[in-house]
């Protein structure tokens, strides 16, 4: 930035509070507002503030040390959620892994950002949003610990020569996102030749609806796992949940109910135990880390024959807008990509009784999301070909991916019933499908303290499946 106006923090604030209420339309001096995705936060940039847009490693505002974000969110029945992960700097992988996190690009850059809110309205055009509420952020110290062991966990992959290995479910609130003008775009890594995707840094979506409920707009009430967060000083948020829960491994779900006077059947008494476990009132899913993190909490219980008894769904998807996504824009890989489930595994005993035996942190590898993305593809041409459904004298069957076609994932009904529908592209009327994580892909992981390796690619998975 060549402006040297803004000196000091007052200055931007100051400024940048002079927008709110300001339509985009007017501000926009430029046509930027005309060039897609990021139009928002160029047009500030250029036409509010007075500089040229651009990717340095210098923070916006160089002199006063801030860099400016502009943050759309989205108001929803639930409340308030960010639209989007909050994009930071590009990864320069050959340089970034000498460093200490308080000297990384990414510290340098975003320890303190100016966050610019607005709202996102659909149909609405952009011309019409406007600036509500202009804050400087800096990160509170509980949250800092996770990010700098997040920071740490991404550098130790590239160490290890295994950026092409990175995904945003390795981390729970700084992840590493693909960035680039094509899915393909890549980059160098220095300790191995395998080209690596190009990611930037960023803070994922759930913690940024967590900064807007929290600092922006204040009504931010929920439950916190870590009580104090000096606690997280020597050891990273997953192995605090497990130690705080390791006291109980080895316990049935009867003994644990009466250890915590809880008298219930229903299908959510192992996220209810859990809960007191970790001195939690409310549910574990809606608590302050892991709706930062977005930790998905998932009960596995495992047969006394070694197997569980299902697969893992994750949302129904409509017929008519799956076709019209990209892999890289799509609602499955946005879903599956960033999360981090927590498994809390269930083993039955000769006694017909389940037993608490762990839990495990997991996130999908990135070979593994691979094979879910061959699924997706194939998904999407059937249904733009049309479905194929035929009547076997008992059921209809379609031509979705089978579980036996793919060694990680596939397609199936995840509908109440037969009238449980969404239109095809052609009118036809189908259950409703979803995708799956396999059974047997799910008991490996939770039988297994590494990831799967396959030996076999899917193409040729499916011809042994076939014999």
């Amino acid at each position: 930035m060549t402006d040297t106006r803004y000196k000091t923090k007052g200055d931007v604030l100051k400024r940048a509070q002079e927008a709110i209420g300001i339509s985009m339309g007017e501000i926009d001096r430029t046509g930027r507002l005309s060039t897609g995705k990021g139009a928002i936060g160029t047009v500030l940039e250029e036409s509010w503030f007075g500089y040229s847009p651009n990717s340095d490693a210098q923070p916006d505002f160089a002199e006063a040390g801030v860099e400016l974000k502009a943050t759309p969110y989205i108001r929803t029945n639930k409340g308030i959620r960010a639209k989007e992960r909050l994009v930071c700097n590009i990864i320069n992988y050959m340089t970034e892994y000498r460093k200490t996190f308080k000297t990384s690009d990414f510290w340098h850059k975003c320890n303190s950002m100016l966050i610019m809110s607005y709202e996102h309205k659909k149909d609405v055009p952009k011309a019409e949003f406007t600036i509500d509420q202009a804050v400087l952020f800096g990160f509170p110290e509980e949250d800092l610990l996770i990010i700098e062991h997040d920071w740490q966990v991404i550098m130790e992959k590239v160490r290890n020569g295994q950026a092409h290995q990175i995904t945003e479910g390795d981390t729970l609130y700084l992840a590493a996102c693909t960035k680039g003008a094509t899915a393909a775009s890549v980059r160098k890594q220095p300790f191995s030749d395998i080209p690596a995707k190009q990611r930037a840094y960023s803070l994922k979506s759930s913690y940024m609806t967590r900064i807007l409920n929290t600092y922006i707009f204040g009504n931010s009430t929920d439950e916190h796992i870590v009580k104090d967060w000096r606690d997280l000083q020597n050891k990273s948020f997953e192995q605090y949940v497990i130690d705080k829960v390791k006291p109980f491994f080895g316990m049935t779900q009867e003994m644990l109910k009466t250890r915590f006077g809880i008298e219930t059947k229903a299908k959510n008494q192992n996220e209810v135990l859990l809960s007191r476990m970790l001195d939690i009132k409310g549910k574990i899913a809606y608590t302050d880390e892991f709706q930062n993190a977005n930790i998905i909490p998932k009960t596995i219980r495992i047969q006394k024959n070694g197997h569980i008894k299902e697969s893992m769904s994750f949302p129904t998807f409509k017929f008519t807008e799956i076709i019209n996504e990209t892999w890289e824009e799509s609602e499955l890989r946005n879903y599956l990509e960033p999360a981090k489930f927590m498994f809390v595994i269930f083993r039955e005993n000769d006694r017909n009784e389940y037993v608490f035996e762990r839990i495990k942190f997991w996130n999908i590898p990135a070979d593994d999301l691979e094979e879910v993305r061959k699924v997706w593809e194939r998904t999407v041409a059937i249904i733009k070909d049309g479905v194929v459904i035929e009547f076997d004298g008992r059921v209809n069957r379609n031509n979705l991916p089978k579980q036996s076609e793919n060694p990680v994932s596939h397609v199936r009904p995840h509908a109440r019933d037969m009238n449980d529908t969404y239109p095809l592209p052609d009118g036809r009327e189908m259950p409703k499908q979803c995708f799956w994580l396999n059974r047997s892909y799910i008991e490996q992981i939770v039988d297994s303290a590494n990831r799967i390796e396959y030996s076999l690619s899917s193409e040729e998975y499916l011809k042994v499946a076939e014999h």
